[in-house]
């Protein structure tokens, strides 16, 4: 792997209540270790857009900024329930098809089954089907085989990511 200079960062960071502030912590941990952090909410949005041309335009900025960047990491604990952000997933996606390597984290160890039970104990019991009769996925990897097969994911935060991703 080439030297990574630059790192985008994503992950539903940007709709913590203290996002921006988050965010500069996450670019600052990546200047500490001699990369550029692109965070998404560094953008301006231009005013006096429509919601579309809003969505439109933070779509195309994030896959710019996707394009800039030599790596990806990205949060992908779980978000508003038992997957990680859909946007940050598509984030993911678009990374490796671009051929850019992908760090992932999540919080905790253990295969996706074994951390939807002890998130959601109440959802999800020791079988392999949930309450609604559909299957869960059980190959012992921490995500969903599209995500956990095509990046290298860490148990950890952003730093740890972050280590991982640098020392190749």
């Amino acid at each position: 792997m080439s030297a990574v200079r630059s790192v985008y960062l994503s992950g539903p960071d940007v709709f913590r209540p203290d996002a921006e502030v988050f965010g500069r912590g996450l670019v600052a941990l990546c200047a500490r270790h001699g990369v550029q952090g692109l965070y998404p909410l560094d953008l301006q949005l231009p005013g006096g857009l429509t919601p579309l041309a809003q969505a439109q335009w933070i779509c195309q900025a994030n896959l710019q900024l996707v394009d800039r960047a030599d790596a990806v990491l990205a949060n992908l604990d779980f978000f508003r329930g038992g997957e990680p952000d859909s946007g940050t997933c598509f984030e993911v996606g678009y990374a490796v098809a671009r051929g850019k390597p992908v760090v992932a984290y999540v919080p905790e160890d253990g295969s996706l089954a074994q951390r939807l039970r002890r998130r959601f104990p109440d959802r999800y019991g020791p079988g392999l089907v949930d309450p609604d009769g559909w299957r869960l996925e059980e190959f012992g990897l921490p995500l969903n085989l599209m995500l956990a097969t095509t990046c290298r994911v860490v148990v950890g935060d952003a730093e740890a990511a972050l280590r991982l991703l640098l020392a190749g």
